[in-house]
């Protein structure tokens, strides 16, 4: 019957069975016999024949003003379904970068409680060096970057410290008097530093961010370079 409320809908607002059959894409004598069959399943003719033309009968001119609300109302319904199904079969992916170097029990249990939480996420993780993870973040290939800082903050990202972390020295007995267990920049600066990092990027990270102004041997000797 919703399709046969749709026909007779056509056929009112176009004012003609011809041009209501070539709306709905049928005949003009399917489209005249859904009509018909409306009539008999309602009991009583919603229209009324005036030679070639036709006009809508007081109980018509009523089923008509109730069903162009009807079909209105169902087709948003059907609209409504189909998102919700369409929805249900979306995967949705969260895809998080994780410093390489970093422990990884905190963050993974981390992991596991939001799995738990949104099960109809999935949790995608690279791990990776800081550079690697921040190209990543900056093409739209991860979304959240568990990284340290390594150079000023982008405005154009939330940047949040969730924690702070030491850094350790190794230094050879002799070299240099400790009053206790922390040293300081300034207390290294007349001693030598080799570095053992993945890539050279990190004597620039050494030299700009911890403030180590001298020389710096790293596994790239042609990039070593003295403090200027």
């Amino acid at each position: 019957m919703f399709q046969q409320m749709k026909y007779f809908i056509a056929v009112v607002d176009e004012h003609s069975f011809t041009r209501a059959a070539e709306k709905c894409n049928i005949s003009q004598s399917a489209i005249s016999q859904q009509i018909k069959e409306l009539n008999q399943t309602v009991g009583t003719p919603l229209l009324k024949r005036q030679g070639r033309s036709f006009e809508l009968t007081p109980a018509g001119n009523y089923f008509y003003r109730q069903a162009k609300t009807m079909v209105s109302q169902i087709e948003q319904v059907l609209k409504n379904t189909r998102q919700i199904a369409d929805n249900e079969q979306e995967e949705y992916v969260l895809k998080l970068g994780y410093l390489q170097m970093f422990g990884t029990t905190e963050f993974l249990k981390a992991v596991t409680i939001f799995a738990e939480q949104y099960p109809e996420v999935k949790v995608n993780i690279t791990s990776g060096q800081h550079n690697h993870l921040f190209k990543l973040l900056r093409d739209d290939r991860i979304d959240l970057d568990f990284s340290d800082q390594r150079r000023a903050l982008f405005d154009e990202y939330n940047n949040e410290f969730l924690t702070k972390a030491p850094l350790m020295v190794n230094i050879a007995k002799g070299l240099l008097k400790l009053n206790d267990s922390q040293v300081t920049t300034d207390q290294l600066k007349d001693i030598p530093c080799i570095l053992v990092a993945p890539d050279a990027s990190e004597e620039q990270y050494c030299r700009d961010v911890l403030g180590i102004k001298r020389y710096i041997l790293n596994p790239h000797p042609e990039r070593a370079r003295p403090n200027n």
